[in-house]
């Protein structure tokens, strides 16, 4: 097996465990995309919490960001390797992009392997307990946003 494998396979897992009713919502809040880069305005209207955001980032079963991605987290093993190193990206990216990465990464990369993690159609095969459910709640994602933008 691949490394694009595995780490799909990965992916897969995470997203399996992650999906639950807290997170799900029938009706999404309703965004705006612009130039395929960002969405500028807040899904809640109000700032997310950054510690709360740095909980659900490492949490396996929620934003599981440590099975891609390599993060200051220095007490948490097994970082992955696949996605970009999220040291600094607080200083790279705007807030919208980084709301639209979370929001739907194949909007600004279609080959990516990252989950979509606030949609929730146009996804195959998928278990009908999960059907019509987001992975993150749009409060969850403002708090990664809140936690990821500390991150200079």
């Amino acid at each position: 097996m691949g490394i694009r494998t595995l780490a799909a396979v990965a992916v897969g897992v995470a997203l399996s465990l992650a999906v639950n009713g807290d997170a799900a919502a029938a009706k999404l809040v309703k965004y705006k995309i612009v130039d395929e880069t960002s969405i500028p305005k807040s899904l809640t209207g109000k700032p997310g919490d950054a510690k709360k955001g740095r909980a659900l980032a490492i949490n396996r079963k929620k934003g599981n960001c440590l099975a891609c991605h390599a993060m200051p987290i220095p007490e948490q093993p097994f970082h992955g390797n696949i996605g970009t190193d999220l040291s600094g990206a607080g200083g790279r990216y705007s807030e919208g992009e980084l709301r639209l990465r979370l929001v739907d990464s194949k909007v600004v990369n279609p080959d990516t392997i990252m989950p979509a993690f606030y949609k929730n159609t146009g996804f195959h095969r998928v278990l009908k307990k999960f059907k019509g459910k987001t992975i993150l709640s749009a409060q969850e994602v403002e708090d990664i946003i809140a936690y990821v933008k500390t991150l200079k």
